[in-house]
């Protein structure tokens, strides 16, 4: 009896391997040749599953956006059963910075991809674009979550403060990526400006 295929596992080892390939080499080095030898299969199998180069990427951007979604539930779980709009918002900015391999492969990733689309429309996908909007917007909830428990100044401008919070992060991200700072001050730097954002709740 013929082995059955689980497509979504193969279409997953594929995306794996492209992330693997853009980090060792650079997004913009990666080639669907060069993801056929990373993963171990032949390019018509690639091309199979992805017709071109940018639906590939496109899968790699979702692929690291539910993984990123899924590390920031983890550490809002971490700090308790009923996580307060502090904790919350901290988890978001935290997974800014790369503090370890899966975290630098995803910002290393995702920065190179977001400056490819600036000049390439075929990876300026909604949902990519849709990202930062969604962000910004849940921040903004948080905050005035916050502002609703007495946690931070009720006279703040939650959505502005919410693109001012969203710019920081990315800034130190992309410092550590650089080896202009560990990520250790990059977090120190979070938890100063969260301490001065939210001046009633204390660090988890």
């Amino acid at each position: 009896m013929p082995k059955l295929v689980d497509h979504e596992e193969r279409r997953a080892h594929i995306v794996d391997a492209l992330l693997r390939a853009a980090a060792a080499t650079g997004l913009h080095a990666v080639t669907m040749r060069s993801v056929a030898v990373e993963a171990g299969v032949s390019v018509r199998l690639v091309q199979y599953y992805f017709d071109t180069k940018e639906q590939l990427l496109l899968a790699a951007m979702t692929r690291l956006a539910v993984r990123m979604g899924e590390r920031v539930r983890d550490r809002a779980r971490a700090a308790g059963p009923s996580p307060a709009p502090r904790d919350i918002v901290e988890a978001v900015l935290l997974e800014a910075v790369p503090t370890d391999e899966e975290s630098r492969t995803f910002h290393l990733v995702y920065t190179e991809y977001a400056v490819l689309s600036v000049t390439d429309p075929a990876l300026a996908g909604p949902s990519f674009l849709a990202a930062p909007n969604e962000m910004e917007d849940f921040l903004a909830d948080r905050l005035t979550a916050a502002q609703r428990a007495g946690d931070t100044d009720p006279h703040l401008d939650a959505r502005q403060e919410a693109v001012v919070l969203l710019a920081v992060s990315a800034g130190l991200g992309l410092s550590v990526l650089l080896g202009r700072r560990t990520a250790a001050e990059a977090t120190a730097v979070l938890h100063y400006h969260l301490g001065r954002v939210f001046p009633g709740a204390a660090a988890a």
